[in-house]
């Protein structure tokens, strides 16, 4: 069976009330951690779907659960209770190596330190997820080198995180977020380490993705990243506050 025929038929068992071209579907998902004799209930309950070409920004002081909820869209950590579909796979219920393929062929990571390997070239830190996914050097070789185009690195390939600047660095990370065609773009903070100027030269690459069909989810707690996306998902104390289109965004 070929694989858009796999990914139809995923769809088909979504939900009968979930759009068919939904990527992410959370149905009343809870995490709770048991801390000595506490018990931390991180996320209470939350239900929203993320349809595919969306650029959402999930927003929440320290302690409203926005980390424990980036945790469990990345296929990071497993809910407690509820219900958690990502292209169609229900995750919810996989084992943890199942996870693990799942999160290296549907998300892209996009995160605030970069996470680049200092001693390899932009290029080879490009194809890592490829090589965990077991694709040949040849092919690994020539989509790296599609993808660093596509961020604006074409002429910086072969230079190490030490070579480059914070903003060709986070670039870089970019890059090798697309590289596998993700479903999702699951970006943390992306821009926490950057001034101001580069900042909005990295949102502005954000921007272009979405304009070029991708999905892309952004954690943050400052509102002038947010209000890049299109959409806000504001979490307190566990719950969803308020799920909103962003002002002036169409």
């Amino acid at each position: 069976m070929s694989a858009v025929a796999d990914t139809a038929e995923r769809m088909a068992q979504l939900p009968a009330d979930v759009p068919r071209d939904a990527v992410i579907v959370v149905r009343n998902m809870k995490r709770e951690y048991v801390m000595g004799s506490e018990t931390v209930r991180a996320l209470r309950g939350v239900d929203f779907t993320i349809r595919r070409n969306e650029f959402v920004a999930i927003m929440g002081p320290s302690g409203s659960g926005k980390s424990t909820l980036m945790n469990l869209i990345g296929c990071l950590d497993s809910p407690s209770e509820g219900e958690y579909w990502l292209n169609g796979h229900r995750v919810s219920e996989l084992a943890d190596d199942e996870l693990a393929r799942i999160r290296n062929r549907e998300i892209g990571f996009v995160f605030q330190t970069f996470n680049l390997l200092p001693r390899a070239s932009a290029l080879q830190n490009v194809e890592l997820p490829m090589i965990y996914g077991g694709v040949g050097a040849k092919e690994r070789k020539k989509a790296a080198e599609v993808a660093l185009q596509r961020v604006g690195l074409g002429d910086r390939m072969h230079h190490r995180p030490n070579e480059l600047s914070g903003g060709q660095r986070q670039r870089v990370a970019i890059a090798r977020a697309l590289v596998n065609h993700p479903s999702i773009i699951l970006a943390d903070e992306p821009t926490g380490n950057l001034d101001s100027k580069t900042s909005e030269e990295i949102l502005a690459l954000f921007e272009q993705l979405y304009a070029d069909g991708q999905t892309i989810i952004l954690v943050t707690h400052e509102h002038d990243i947010a209000a890049h996306a299109r959409r806000q998902v504001h979490l307190k104390d566990g719950k969803i506050e308020r799920d909103e289109a962003t002002p002036g965004r169409s």
